[in-house]
């Protein structure tokens, strides 16, 4: 099986005075604004980096409710975030870390299995396969 999902991106102007566009095959985003403001100077906006975060947090939860359903638990909820990390290095800048963090309400789950299974869904994902970035994971298991 393969699928195809779009995305596209326009651009008007030089890096710093230009101004962009997001948007995604879905319509979830349509000519949703960007630019160097909205990545480096905390305009409101969107960004690719936080689209990174969305898109390796969602991933990541679809992921490990399946991993959770093979292990015979189902998740009452699970909230995750990703804090995607943007870096100048010496040859630019690039992205070098996604940071998973998930709370999770999940009946029967003890926190050794929890852990295990999390932790199966951070390497397998297919958006964590696909960043090249270190990426960590914090989770917690609510009562």
């Amino acid at each position: 099986m393969k699928i195809n999902r779009s995305g596209s991106a326009a651009w008007s102007g030089g890096l710093k005075d230009g101004k962009g566009t997001i948007s995604t095959q879905s319509g979830a985003l349509d000519a949703y604004p960007y630019g160097f403001a909205t990545r480096f100077e905390g305009v409101p906006g969107s960004n690719p980096e936080e689209l990174i975060a969305a898109a390796h947090a969602s991933c990541f939860t679809m992921a490990l409710s399946m991993i959770l359903g093979e292990a015979g638990l189902t998740a009452e909820k699970m909230e995750t975030s990703a804090v995607v990390t943007l870096e100048k290095l010496e040859d630019g800048f690039a992205v070098t870390a996604s940071r998973l963090s998930l709370k999770a309400t999940i009946p029967g789950a003890d926190d050794e299995s929890f852990q295990d299974l999390a932790a199966k869904a951070k390497a397998n994902c297919p958006i964590s396969k696909l960043l090249k970035a270190e990426i960590s994971l914090e989770a917690e298991l609510l009562g």
